[in-house]
């Protein structure tokens, strides 16, 4: 008899055991999917931003037009596409001087391709960093070491550029994306959902999630006594 129940009890385990490992490898996959999607947008809104920069440049210098074309530009974008915040004259500005930057179209594609980080990092480099060897520098080993923007930003004021640009890196033993702050960034960049239009109400979403969450595991700690009936449930 006690073999026999422990042979059931093995079973039961084994079968906890694969389905664990199951459900693990299919969370896997669809954070593998979820990551991959947001790396698409944001290379393709990266070279949206290099493609208008690139012909507010051209149009001011061969046409003569002034600072003012920016930010009329601005107020009509934002007209045509109003639940958009990326269009806005400052950023409109950073696409400019983003595209004076990185003039040759085919290198920014590579380097997307190779080292992904979003518009946010774009911008702070920008801002920070002058020196061309220095700017691709801070974007690689932001990809490479899944930089957040903070750490970026503290990277760059400590100078890490000039102490260790030469040096050997360990960009090669760094986390993997899934588990990177980059990557957690990139997920959530809110530049993402503007230009998706989906910026409300996916962050309505996410809080309504996390806090039932939150609900659901305070309801099992209570108890017999309680219920919950669901999401959005109608009550009459």
């Amino acid at each position: 008899m006690d073999s026999e129940l422990n042979l059931f009890t093995d079973e039961i385990t084994n079968e906890a055991n694969d389905y664990e490992s199951f459900l693990q490898t299919i969370k896997n996959q669809i954070q593998t999917v979820q990551l991959d999607a947001a790396l698409a947008v944001s290379r393709r809104l990266i070279l949206l931003y290099w493609q208008i920069g690139s012909e507010i440049r051209k149009r001011q210098s061969a046409q003569g037009w002034g600072a003012k074309i920016v930010q009329k530009l601005a107020n009509d974008l934002r007209f045509a596409f109003p639940s958009v915040e990326g269009f806005s004259r400052t950023n409109l500005l950073y696409a400019r001087s983003f595209a004076e930057a990185y003039p040759d179209i085919q290198i920014l594609q590579q380097l997307l391709q190779q080292s992904p980080v979003s518009w946010s990092h774009h911008t702070r480099i920008l801002d920070k960093v002058k020196k061309p060897d220095a700017r691709l520098w801070y974007i690689r080993a932001a990809s490479e070491n899944g930089w957040s923007r903070s750490i970026l930003e503290l990277q760059i004021e400590s100078d890490l550029f000039t102490r260790q640009g030469g040096a050997v890196t360990n960009f090669d033993r760094t986390l993997p994306p899934l588990q990177s702050d980059l990557a957690r960034q990139i997920l959530r960049d809110p530049y993402n959902f503007d230009f998706l239009t989906l910026g409300k109400d996916a962050h309505e979403r996410e809080l309504e999630n996390g806090l039932m969450a939150h609900v659901k595991s305070f309801l099992l700690e209570m108890g017999q006594g309680f219920a919950l009936l669901g999401t959005q449930f109608p009550l009459t």
